[in-house]
């Protein structure tokens, strides 16, 4: 079976390795469109349109008679207050969101689509994951230093767990792993449940 992970993060292509020894990366190109309804349907709509353009991409570059192959999208947002916080734009932005997310709770969505092709055929499997992070109050030098850094500019909500910023993390109610981009258990026991991890 090909595994294709349709996604350039180098922090999910650390955690697919927990699952998968080897595999290979073709990230999505499409524009991405999602209308909001719920966290989880609004990750899961990203997930899915990231890896089903890599899969219409894969299948139309390979013969009718290509292997069996798996391509698995994500998509990860920070809710807090009611607002869905991306990845930055620039520096104001980024401060902007971490003064939003100081002394509070928020949660962290991560949408998975998997999309299997096999004997021509398509199908699809999504799941998504949510922790609660609690933020320590951060004073302006604090949020200043750290947008100085490269940390918080491919991060939605402007930070990442497993950094610098782990230092004004105060504790979190969920999977660790989803925060930092894949919920890695989850992705595991739904691959296992579809019986996808037979080649490994």
């Amino acid at each position: 079976m090909k595994i294709i992970l349709a996604s350039a993060s180098p922090r999910r292509r650390e955690l697919l390795h927990n699952i998968f020894d080897s595999f290979d990366i073709l990230t999505s190109t499409c524009e991405e469109h999602a209308t909001f309804e719920t966290p989880s349907q609004y990750v899961i709509d990203l997930a899915l349109q990231k890896a089903d353009d890599v899969a219409v991409r894969y299948a139309d570059n390979s013969c009718q008679n290509a292997e069996e192959t798996l391509v698995i999208g994500a998509d990860t947002i920070v809710y807090s207050d009611g607002c869905v916080l991306g990845k930055p734009s620039d520096k104001a932005c980024a401060q902007a969101m971490l003064r939003s997310l100081s002394g509070k709770d928020h949660h962290v969505y991560t949408g998975v689509s998997i999309v299997h092709l096999k004997d021509g055929r398509k199908s699809f499997h999504n799941l998504f994951a949510c922790t609660k992070v609690s933020v320590a109050t951060l004073s302006d030098e604090e949020i200043s230093a750290y947008t100085e850094t490269p940390d918080p500019y491919d991060k939605a909500g402007s930070y990442g767990i497993q950094g610098y910023f782990s230092r004004h993390i105060l504790g979190i109610e969920g999977d660790y792993f989803n925060v930092v981009g894949l919920p890695v258990n989850r992705l595991y026991e739904t691959l296992k449940d579809l019986n996808l991890l037979h080649s490994f």
